[in-house]
């Protein structure tokens, strides 16, 4: 039979058909052998005897991979991004959208807890919100994070699509999902006002049928690993980086100190964000300083 993963609790992969239908799973030993781990997002062929646990016997090529959160064959993702309680940071997105244009999944932009700041305070969220709708990113900004309106924008963009909620721990990706989907019921917790980082509150990976797709809600996180992209190739995943090095002088061009760049221009004319433009100067010196990894293809 073949199916996909819709969750992975205490070693057990729980695998839905095609017609709906739910199967516990274990993993053969020979995954364990290969140093392979299925995941929640994996399309398998499992064999099942009525009355006893089934088997996974292969998994399908991934499209995709995250590693935090822990799911593969993803199309979009949710970027909960909260605007206070942990404070907005513009370079914590950024690590997050360069993560997901790597992978090739969608970035969806949603700022919440903006109930809890001012209207000046919001108003100066405002422009680079629209900094990143100019990049070509769906962005979701109101005042009311969670009115009808906006939820119900959002919720049409899941259809046929596997979606997974990301964000710093405590930006409020479970609160969202309850809203989005009451009958889930999410477990949420409240931030840490010492250590102004959110606690765990989600303790397992697995998909939810939420707006005729699919959802994962899964552990927060508050940093990401290094880069490993090679340092030449980290403008492809700024987009708008992307499109203006074509126009620059020189191939192959860094944008930093090249004569001819477009990108520089792009800059001096206020054509693109600063704190984009900054951010990719950082991660590129954070790529260079880099010490090689040899086990950069180990699994």
């Amino acid at each position: 039979m073949e199916g996909q993963i819709h969750q992975l609790l205490a070693g057990f992969y729980d695998v839905q058909t095609a017609d709906g239908k739910l199967y516990r799973t274990r993993a053969r030993g020979n995954f364990r052998k290969r140093n392979i781990s299925p995941m929640v997002g994996d399309f398998v062929t499992f064999s099942a005897e009525e009355g006893s646990d089934g088997y996974i016997l292969s998994i399908e090529d991934r499209r995709n991979a995250l590693v935090r959160p822990p799911v593969t064959n993803v199309d979009q993702a949710v970027v909960v991004t909260a605007v206070t309680e942990p404070s907005f940071s513009a370079n914590l997105l950024d690590r997050q959208l360069v993560a997901l244009e790597t992978q090739g999944i969608t970035p969806i932009i949603y700022f919440t807890k903006t109930d809890l700041i001012n209207a000046d305070s919001f108003a100066k969220l405002v422009p680079i919100a629209e900094g990143y709708r100019k990049i070509g990113y769906p962005v979701f900004l109101t005042k009311d994070a969670f009115g009808q309106k906006i939820l119900s924008e959002l919720l049409a963009m899941f259809a046929d699509r596997l979606t997974v909620f990301m964000g710093q721990t405590g930006a409020g990706k479970s609160t969202l999902l309850n809203h989005l989907a009451p009958g889930l019921d999410l477990a949420t917790g409240e931030i840490s006002q010492v250590l102004n980082r959110g606690k765990h509150t989600t303790r397992k990976v697995g998909l939810l049928a939420v707006g005729g797709g699919l959802v994962a809600d899964t552990p927060g996180f508050s940093s990401y690993e290094d880069f490993t992209m090679d340092v030449r190739e980290l403008g492809q995943y700024f987009p708008e980086l992307a499109q203006l090095s074509a126009d620059c002088r020189f191939r192959g061009c860094q944008h930093i100190n090249e004569p001819g760049c477009a990108v520089k221009t792009a800059l001096e004319n206020n054509e693109i964000m600063a704190s984009r433009y900054n951010d990719y100067l950082q991660f590129h010196q954070l790529i260079a300083d880099q010490k090689p990894r040899y086990d950069k293809n180990k699994k």
